[in-house]
């Protein structure tokens, strides 16, 4: 296998909207980092009906894993169960729901699992397991701290931000210190000796989640880089522009837009046919975000900003267009 890339992984995608423009704080209290699911689960109607129960959870400082898994506990059900729009950060306040198959089971007290990191809100019945991404969204109310650099310029960026920046996948999604790309390279390098390696199904699940998303933001790249990010290019398969999610089948873009994303992917072609092999289809992800409901508010050297963004997009799309970011939750919170 050609290595296609050199150590550590470059996660500093181009910006598009003129440049980090300030430097500031990220996530120094958990209160800096606000998320409410915008979501309204559907309660069931008749007496006796819905084998599900529906639970919206405040949390603080911890995983949406370690919620599901107190709620299991209490209901003495399986984590399979336990179903939920997403995964929540954890250092963070966020407010979620969560549903638990009781089947024919009696219901427990919720308010049990009520801690210092978790509070129940509401719960009632429901007909049905919630699923990853069905939500309408999230808000965010994201607090950056001792802004330094150029608020001039930096308003400029603001000015533009309700427009939309490019949706690039988050740096979590590759893992820490890109450990999910160095799975990748692993599990390519096993599939073209010819071994079958061995990983945990989550494992390998992490790994097709992040090939897919680094080749995205390959092409999203390589247009923000040419200027034309935000252009219709000939070939473009889809109303508004777009990008590959790679997998199995043809690629749906032509012409000139084929050409392009065949040259931005043309170093990772192993993972391609390792993504492939896995049994993925290929599907299509817009090359644009735009933030809804989008806020600014400077209080001295702080800056607050209020959004709301679609399910499967990231916050950190939105702010690395503004900032360069000290994470200071990495030293407390993993």
């Amino acid at each position: 296998m050609t290595e296609p890339n050199t150590q550590p992984w470059d996660l500093d995608w181009p910006r598009a909207l003129g440049g980090a423009a300030i430097r500031a704080d990220f996530r120094t209290e958990p209160e800096d980092f606000v998320v409410d699911e915008l979501a309204a689960p559907e309660r069931a109607t008749a007496s006796g009906e819905g084998e599900h129960v529906l639970i919206q959870i405040k949390k603080r400082g911890a995983n949406t894993g370690f919620v599901a898994q107190q709620l299991a506990q209490l209901a003495g059900v399986q984590s399979k169960d336990v179903g939920y729009y997403g995964l929540k950060d954890r250092h963070a306040v966020t407010t979620q729901w969560f549903s638990v198959w009781l089947a024919q089971k009696p219901e427990p007290e919720w308010q049990r699992v009520n801690s210092d990191e978790i509070s129940v809100l509401q719960h009632y019945r429901g007909l049905r397991k919630l699923r990853r991404g069905d939500h309408l969204g999230n808000r965010f109310q994201i607090r950056l701290r001792n802004v330094q650099g150029d608020r001039v310029k930096a308003d400029e960026v603001l000015a533009q931000m309700p427009g939309g920046v490019p949706n690039y996948f988050g740096e979590q999604r590759f893992g820490h210190h890109g450990g999910n790309l160095d799975l990748v390279n692993r599990l390519v390098a096993d599939q073209q000796a010819g071994k079958r390696g061995r990983v945990p199904r989550n494992q390998k699940a992490f790994a097709m989640s992040a090939a897919r998303s680094w080749l995205f933001n390959q092409v999203l790249a390589s247009r923000v880089r040419q200027g034309n990010w935000l252009e219709a290019l000939s070939g473009e398969p889809e109303p508004q522009g777009s990008g590959p999610l790679w997998g199995r089948g043809r690629n749906l873009a032509s012409d000139v837009q084929l050409a392009l994303e065949e040259a931005a992917m043309a170093p990772w072609k192993p993972w391609c046919d390792w993504l492939e092999h896995c049994g993925l289809s290929q599907e299509r992800r817009a090359l644009l975000l735009v933030p809804q409901g989008f806020q600014a508010t400077w209080e001295g050297d702080d800056l607050t900003l209020n959004f709301a963004l679609p399910p499967g997009t990231f916050a950190t799309a939105v702010l690395r267009e503004l900032a360069e970011l000290a994470n200071l939750s990495a030293s407390t919170i993993k």
